[in-house]
């Protein structure tokens, strides 16, 4: 067998089927929610998430020749340079939707801080296996606490309260799969409710209500309340069999908004119901599965920690966005993963499952 068939032959294609499936999933509700008025502009939002698909798909397969443990060497390099790409959007940064996350080069615009967060898994991955003899040391958490507190500052600067939140899910559960003790977040979480009446006053407005909202649902149905109120009528009325393909009512008749980024859940439940739901979950089930077997036959700790941070990374974003869809969370603007329009959060996802992939192909190999 050559060794461009062997290479082919030990790459996880199962992982890749699912992960492709997604990425095909994400383009079709995207077109099948656009509605029959729409602009010119949103109904070609499906052609650019197939693009930023195509590109992600065609970073993958090169990203698994060369082995994972260059991450490990680039680990501090990536870091920096995103810290400073997330210091140059607050000075210089696009702005759009009231926020300014976005860095352009030429006609490409990116977000820095959803790179971050696979930045942040794979630097505290290499920090905590640079010191697996200290690791019984309580000191050793102070940095990596450190290392995510200012990223998630110069995010909450933005506003991305979403993303914010997301470096702190994705550290704390590293942190506390190396050995962290639950009680000191408990002593956190005690300090924040303390000072909530401070940091109250420092939330935007739409993020105030966000939480009023969340606390009192049927509060204001027609105003602040309108995405999620909308959004469990699109997921209730998909029933256990939907409603069919190209028949999303709430989203055709524009009566969901976002229902291409952050509520394009709801779109996928009216259309295929519960059973079409089901589907999807299972399908994610089985791509963390894959990464938490990785984690778990790693055979050093910065491939553990790699694959285990990914995982919390999409199980994360995979539960808050269906919460905050079906209205068991506040709306914090966290993208589900592969399904969600936008590039960044695409290629970034990506790019994960693609490391997921590369330590398959060479975990024999350290």
């Amino acid at each position: 067998m050559s060794s461009s068939r062997r290479a082919l032959s030990i790459i996880d294609w199962r992982l890749f089927a699912a992960v492709a499936g997604l990425a095909a999933l994400s383009v079709l509700i995207i077109y099948s929610t656009s509605g029959m008025h729409a602009s010119l502009a949103r109904r070609s939002l499906y052609l650019k998430q197939a693009t930023w698909a195509a590109m992600g798909f065609v970073v993958i397969i090169p990203l698994c020749i060369f082995p994972y443990r260059a991450t490990w060497r680039l680990a501090y390099l990536i870091y920096g340079v995103l810290l400073a790409a997330l210091v140059l959007v607050a000075f210089m940064g696009r702005s759009g939707l009231g926020a300014q996350r976005w860095l352009s080069i030429g006609s490409f615009a990116f977000q820095p801080s959803e790179f971050m967060k696979l930045s942040l898994i794979i630097l505290l991955a290499r920090y905590f296996e640079d010191r697996k003899e200290q690791l019984h040391s309580p000191q050793i958490f102070i940095l990596p606490i450190l290392l995510t507190l200012v990223p998630m500052a110069f995010v909450l600067r933005q506003p991305d309260l979403g993303t914010a939140i997301m470096l702190i899910l994705i550290s704390a559960s590293i942190l506390v799969m190396m050995g962290l003790k639950i009680r000191y977040f408990v002593m956190l979480g005690t300090a924040v409710s303390a000072v909530t009446p401070i940091l109250w006053r420092y939330l935007h407005d739409y993020q105030k209500n966000r939480i009023l909202v969340f606390l009192y649902p049927d509060m204001d149905p027609i105003g602040v309340g309108y995405h999620v109120a909308q959004s469990k009528i699109a997921v209730g009325s998909g029933g256990l069999f939907g409603k069919g393909w190209m028949a999303a009512t709430q989203s055709q008749l524009n009566f969901l908004p976002a229902n291409h980024t952050d509520f394009v859940f709801a779109g996928l439940a009216e259309q295929w119901g519960f059973i079409g739901s089901l589907g999807l979950l299972l399908v994610y089930a089985y791509v963390l599965s894959r990464g938490l077997r990785l984690a778990k036959d790693a055979t050093d700790l910065f491939t553990m920690i790699t694959s285990f941070g990914i995982v919390c990374m999409i199980a994360w974003q995979v539960v808050i966005n269906i919460g905050m869809v079906t209205g068991i969370m506040p709306v914090v603007g966290i993208p589900l993963p592969l399904l969600s329009y936008g590039g960044s959060s695409m290629l970034m996802n990506l790019l994960a499952v693609g490391l997921l992939l590369n330590i398959h192909k060479h975990r024999y190999q350290y």
